[in-house]
């Protein structure tokens, strides 16, 4: 193992490579901050007076409001990468008995919309993530930020060729 390896800070030593152990580093890191940012999302939410939402809740209503159009389940799903329909109708059915979204029927499909109620609580969560995200995020990172957003999307790439080629083995 070579010297960078063995000062790599991973979640799972035997899961390093020799080809690259700044893969596991970057792996792990991922572990942390997807966990820190999937607890933000429930709190800041809570905060805005929505305690009982989670993580998944607050992305669907999020991407409800995105651009202000209707959205069928499965665009929602392909936009945010989610596999289990199961699991976006359940935040949607959810959603809509807290009086967040709406589902509308139209022909075949339904496209679901956020409420006034939603667009209240999503401005209210604009509210609480400017005081407790923005008001810490130094502008000079900006940058750092979009470069990070566009070398997130390459992994993305690297790990869903990786889990289609994981499916395909026998």
């Amino acid at each position: 193992m070579s010297d960078s390896s063995k000062k790599a800070l991973v979640l799972s030593q035997h899961l390093i490579s020799p080809r690259s152990a700044e893969l596991s580093e970057f792996e792990f890191g991922m572990i942390v901050c997807w966990n820190a940012f999937s607890r933000w999302l429930v709190r800041g939410s809570a905060a805005s007076g929505h305690k009982d939402l989670s993580f998944i809740d607050v992305i669907v209503l999020h991407q409800l409001k995105h651009r202000a159009h209707n959205r069928k389940l499965a665009d929602i799903c392909f936009t945010l990468n989610l596999d289990d329909i199961h699991v976006v109708s359940y935040s949607l059915k959810k959603l809509m008995a807290a009086g967040l979204a709406i589902g509308e029927k139209v022909g075949k499909e339904v496209l679901y919309r956020t409420t006034d109620a939603g667009e209240s609580a999503i401005e209210k969560y604009r509210e609480v993530r400017e005081l407790c995200l923005m008001s810490n995020v130094d502008e000079e990172v900006n940058p750092q930020l979009k470069e990070l957003a566009r070398f997130l999307g390459r992994m993305s790439g690297l790990y869903e060729q990786a889990a289609r080629t994981a499916s395909s083995l026998p």
